[in-house]
């Protein structure tokens, strides 16, 4: 209680209003109950008008609180109580010496600290007379500050996992796309290539080598009006890599050879050529197969090692 005297131990109780306040001594006893009817009476009427003894008596009072409730409990002999008054009574209370008011000081140098109330000895975290600084506990953040940070990473976080889905979900449909155009591509030429080989127009002709007899042979299956064609070869000789084998259409107009296809035999001599790219409304008269540079040839290069009609 800073700038307010205390009264010293053994002076007369303060009356109400008088300004002063109770000893810190005379607290304690009030708390402990161990002051007479009329000692503890003026000391009440004082606590009635004056907020600061009550406020220190009520810490008194924590503090009893706490000593009790950390204290081990023990039943006090017969007499313990009357001993102690008696104790109390024949103690000769100091008489402090009249506390003389300090001169004021200029406005810009701060008062210091008064000394800790008796209540507040042993108290805290040390036992030196300045008192301790208060600890002013760090300003909490208020809930709406990270609350809108939490709402923002789980919107983020669900953003994420919406496009990563939808990513997913777009490969998969593209994929299936990609699918679904190569089968309908297959089943169209499925379809075209039954059409050719069961129309009635189509011509079935047989090539075979002039000479050996056991050479290559093939059979081309040929639909002018559709210009579909169909050719199948066996026991062709493999040829180098810069080499190819090229069918030809001899129209039957005697116009140059159309070319129909390039080919290479696989490890067992067998080749095709389906669905080339021919004009329509060409009647052939002969077919032949001959052996070109890579890529194929505008005209036939001599000889012809398979021929039909």
């Amino acid at each position: 209680m800073s700038d307010q005297r205390l009264t010293p131990p053994g002076a007369p109780m303060p009356a109400s209003g008088s300004g002063q306040h109770a000893s810190p001594e005379d607290l304690v006893l009030l708390a402990m109950q161990l002051l007479g009817a009329d000692e503890a009476g003026i000391i009440e009427k004082h606590l009635a008008n004056c907020p600061t003894c009550r406020q220190e008596l009520g810490r008194i009072h924590g503090d009893l609180a706490l000593v009790a409730l950390t204290a081990e409990t023990e039943t006090p002999t017969a007499g313990a109580r009357d001993r102690l008054l008696a104790n109390v009574a024949r103690e000769k209370k100091i008489v402090a010496a009249p506390v003389s008011r300090a001169p004021a000081r200029p406005a810009s140098i701060a008062p210091a600290p008064a000394p800790r109330p008796l209540a507040e000895f042993g108290r805290g975290r040390g036992s030196t007379l300045a008192p301790e600084p208060n600890l002013v506990a760090a300003p909490r953040r208020p809930v709406r500050e990270w609350a809108g940070w939490a709402v923002a990473a789980a919107l983020a976080v669900a953003a994420a996992f919406l496009y990563n889905g939808h990513h997913s979900m777009t490969e998969e449909l593209a994929a299936q796309k990609s699918e679904m155009q190569r089968l309908n591509n297959q089943a169209a030429q499925s379809h075209q290539l039954m059409d050719a080989l069961t129309d009635p127009q189509a011509k079935r002709v047989m090539l075979a080598p002039k000479a050996p007899p056991r050479g290559p042979v093939g059979g081309v299956t040929y639909n002018p009006k559709k210009g579909a064609l169909v050719f199948l070869a066996s026991n062709l000789d493999p040829v180098q890599t810069y080499k190819t084998y090229e069918l030809w259409v001899m129209p039957a107009d005697g116009s140059a050879p159309i070319p129909a296809g390039t080919f290479h035999p696989d490890e067992h001599g067998s080749a095709s050529v389906i669905m080339p790219n021919l004009p329509k409304g060409v009647d052939a008269k002969a077919f032949g197969v001959t052996i070109e540079d890579a890529g194929g040839a505008d005209s036939p290069t001599m000889p012809i090692i398979m021929s039909g009609s």
